[in-house]
């Protein structure tokens, strides 16, 4: 097989490679492309010095597949242009998740939305795919009428720049800025760009994204971001509330059944996800479990995962496993 993977010399990229070695991909002929500047730079991958690509000269190679982690104005140009040489695109921006023609896919929840003839599928947020691992099965359940929830997400999450000025401002050292603000001892409310109703583009993203996933576009979302000075791992705040009844045990029969999901939950000894425990991990860690007494049908729930790993490499490479494994 040959699989490209376009963004390689970035956060991401560079975890999708690690992922592909850990998921038995290393003796398949493994394409890394990236912009003008990495071009001809090598890539340790397993044994093997792999040189980057241009994205044009990874095209012309004819891939099986090709996994993105580049941007929305990168996949928008190149993931069609692959598409018509017949390669399967599976595209991390959020360039074409909201195309009602192409495919949104979490695979532990709806990877029969992929139809035979798609050759470019999106794949969601990372906010948005540790939620949906948690409560999908939850939904199944119970019907969920609405959900609230808040992030507390990672500068990795950003990307390199992110992750620098953090590193800078711990040693108090100046460099660029990705923020308008510091983010070392401090939590910025907001995530992406600022839309014209007071929301944010991440806040935008859960609500959209989850509509899609579940095929819900009745559910109610409503979605608070905020970046925090941690390096990996994204925590989340949810609040649901059921059109069923439920008893607590059952939910975590549920979740502790669940493929993908581990239960840390235990107080009393001072158990519960954390950053520092998702880190590297592709689980997704739900803890501190309880109902709501405010409303009927209520439930809390933190959940954390490692945005860079679950929420976007592992979640692309499980999609193609799972294309490969459907034939």
């Amino acid at each position: 097989m040959k699989i490209a993977v376009v963004g390689a010399t970035g956060l991401v990229g560079s975890v999708m490679l690690k992922v592909l070695r850990e998921r038995g991909f290393e003796k398949e002929e493994i394409i890394p492309a990236a912009s003008a500047k990495s071009v001809g730079k090598e890539i340790l991958f397993g044994k093997r010095k792999l040189k980057v690509v241009s994205v044009e000269e990874a095209i012309e190679k004819n891939c099986d597949y090709a996994i993105f982690s580049a941007g929305s104005k990168v996949s928008k140009q190149y993931a069609p242009l692959f598409a018509n040489k017949g390669t399967i695109v599976i595209d991390n921006s959020s360039c074409w998740r909201m195309d009602e023609n192409v495919p949104l896919v979490v695979p532990e929840i709806n990877f029969d939305a992929i139809k035979k003839e798609d050759r470019i599928i999106a794949n969601p947020n990372c906010s948005t795919i540790q939620m949906l691992v948690a409560i999908a099965p939850l939904d199944k359940a119970f019907d969920i009428e609405r959900i609230v929830v808040s992030t507390y997400q990672s500068v990795t999450g950003t990307g390199v720049k992110a992750v620098q000025q953090l590193e800078n401002e711990e040693k108090g050292v100046e460099g660029p800025m990705a923020y308008p603000h510091r983010i070392f001892r401090n939590v910025l409310p907001f995530g992406g760009d600022f839309l014209e109703n007071g929301y944010n583009t991440e806040e935008e993203k859960l609500v959209n994204e989850t509509r899609k996933i579940l095929s819900k576009p009745e559910i109610k979302v409503s979605a608070m971001v905020a970046r925090v000075p941690v390096l990996g791992g994204h925590s989340e705040s949810i609040n649901l509330q059921f059109k069923k009844e439920f008893k607590l045990q059952q939910v975590f029969e549920i979740l502790e059944k669940t493929e993908g999901v581990k239960v840390l939950d235990d107080v009393s000894k001072h158990i519960y996800p954390m950053p520092i425990i998702s880190e590297g991990q592709d689980d997704v860690f739900v803890g501190r479990i309880r109902r709501d007494f405010t409303l009927d049908n209520g439930l809390n729930l933190w959940v954390v995962a490692d945005n860079l790993r679950k929420g976007a490499a592992t979640n692309a490479i499980q999609i193609m496993q799972g294309l490969i494994k459907r034939g």
